[in-house]
């Protein structure tokens, strides 16, 4: 699973300057960090209406489209994905409920 996820981060990485007319990624970059945020958002609207309509075929696509979205803005801000799974690593075996008890509120 993260092999996928490794290459499309990868692919996402090459499409930064590539030509916007011919790249839907390179044009989300071109567009600047605000709209890849807002498309994010987007993307996680239509999963959540996807599940509330129990539509499983779906919210498989709506997800991909999440995941591929979160991975250009990780990009745009220069984040490595590896960030995110050490953090969950991190998460790891730490109850949902201490974890989230441990943040600063506001968090």
């Amino acid at each position: 699973m993260t092999d996928t996820l490794a290459r499309l981060h990868a692919t996402i990485l090459s499409r930064r300057g590539a030509d916007a007319s011919t790249s839907y990624t390179a044009s989300l970059f071109a567009r600047g960090r605000a709209r890849i945020a807002q498309k994010l958002g987007e993307e996680a609207v239509e999963a959540v209406i996807a599940a509330i309509g129990d539509d499983r075929e779906k919210l498989v696509g709506e997800a991909a489209d999440l995941l591929f979205h979160l991975h250009v803005l990780l990009a745009d801000m220069e984040i490595d994905p590896a960030q995110v799974m050490a953090e969950l690593d991190r998460r790891e075996g730490i109850s949902g409920l201490e974890e989230k008890a441990s943040r600063k509120k506001g968090d």
